[in-house]
C-alpha cells in the first residue's frame, strides 16, 4: 500500500524533528527505567526500544499534546511487555548515589503534597530505606506511585500511560501509598524516630 506523497513528506519533516523535541527527555526516562527495571543495563534496552518505537511512530503524534506523557506510555509499555517475558529473571539493584539522592528528594520534599506525618518521617531516614520500601511494593502499586510522587505525573496521565482506568490508577495509588508509609513508620518505631519504641 502506497502513502500519498503529502503524507511520507509530512512523516520524514515530523521525524526530522524528533531528536530536538523527544531526545530532551533521555534522561528522565532513563531515570524512570532504571527505578522500574532496577538494573542499569535494562534500563538502557528500555530506553533505546522507547525511543526507536517513538521515533518510528513520531508522525502520528499529536502536536500540542503531553510529548513527555506520550513518551513515558511508551516507555512504561515498553517495560511492561519486557517484564512479562522475562518473569522468571532474578531482579538486581544497582543505583547510585545522585540517582538515590534524587529519588529521596523526589519522595520527600517535592511531591507537592502538604507536609505532613510521613514526610516528616522520611526526612529521618536515609535514601536507601526509601529506595527499598519502595522497591518492596508489588509491581502495580509501585508503578503508580513512581509516576505520580517521583515523576509528577497527573492520574489522567498514569491511567493513560498504564492503559487503565483513573479510578484503578486512584486506588493502587492509595493502597501503594499506604503501604509505603507502613514500611517506613515501621522502620521508624524500630529505629526510634516516633517516639515509641517497638
Amino acid at each position: 500500500m502506497s502513502v500519498p506523497a503529502t503524507k511520507a513528506r509530512t512523516s520524514m519533516a515530523d521525524q526530522a524533528n524528533f531528536e530536538a523535541d523527544a531526545m530532551q527527555f533521555a534522561p528522565q526516562l532513563y531515570s524512570a527505567a532504571l527505578r522500574m527495571t532496577r538494573n542499569p543495563a535494562d534500563a538502557e534496552d528500555v530506553v533505546q526500544e522507547t525511543f526507536l518505537k517513538a521515533y518510528r511512530a513520531y508522525g502520528s503524534f499529536q502536536e500540542g499534546t503531553n510529548l513527555k506523557a506520550w513518551l513515558y506510555r511508551i516507555l512504561t509499555n515498553t517495560y511492561i511487555n519486557r517484564y512479562r517475558k522475562a518473569q522468571r529473571r532474578p531482579s538486581e539493584v544497582e543505583l547510585g548515589e545522585l540517582q538515590d539522592l534524587y529519588l529521596f528528594r523526589r519522595l520527600g520534599e517535592q511531591s507537592g503534597a502538604s507536609e505532613s506525618a510521613e514526610s516528616e518521617v522520611l526526612e529521618q531516614f536515609v535514601d536507601g530505606d526509601v529506595i527499598e520500601a519502595l522497591e518492596s511494593l508489588p509491581d502495580n502499586f509501585r508503578m503508580p506511585v513512581l509516576l505520580a510522587d517521583v515523576e509528577g505525573f497527573a492520574y489522567k496521565e498514569i491511567a493513560e500511560m498504564l492503559d487503565i482506568p483513573i479510578g484503578t490508577v486512584m486506588s493502587r495509588l492509595h493502597r501503594g501509598r499506604k503501604a509505603l508509609q507502613k514500611k517506613l513508620w515501621h522502620l521508624a518505631e524500630e529505629r526510634g524516630i516516633t517516639g515509641r519504641a517497638s
